[in-house]
């Protein structure tokens, strides 16, 4: 179960912010073996001077157009699943919404199963 948040500068339209999930989601589905029915997601919006992000760390060179991909998820997947997973969300932002591959920045936070409750005050994988 992916718990993705999308960070963006404020001021994008409905349809692009939504372009961008629709887009994160089908890299997840296609490279990580998420269940097309399990999407959850948070889109959030931030001031220019509340998104800090050093313009070259990392060898690459970030714009103002900067998207941050955050997500949770069960840990287990391998080095080479993660890597083909960090190149599908780029080239599916890239088409859907044109943002430059240097302008996104994608984070993977691993958990164990214990640690979702999908409701219900239940531990669902536990």
């Amino acid at each position: 179960m992916p718990f993705v948040k999308l960070h963006f500068r404020r001021g994008r339209s409905d349809e692009y912010r939504r372009s961008a999930a629709d887009a994160v989601h089908e890299a997840l589905v296609a490279k990580a073996n998420v269940p097309a029915e399990d999407r959850f997601q948070l889109i959030l919006e931030h001031d220019a001077e509340s998104m800090i992000a050093h313009p070259s760390y990392g060898g690459v060179l970030r714009s103002q157009d900067l998207i941050i991909v955050e997500i949770t998820l069960n840990i287990g997947r391998s080095v080479e699943v993660k890597k083909a997973l960090y190149a599908d969300i780029v080239a599916r932002l890239g088409e859907a919404i044109a943002v430059r591959p240097d302008d996104v920045m994608i984070t993977l936070v691993e958990v164990t199963k214990e640690n979702w409750s999908f409701g219900g005050g239940k531990a669902t994988y536990a």
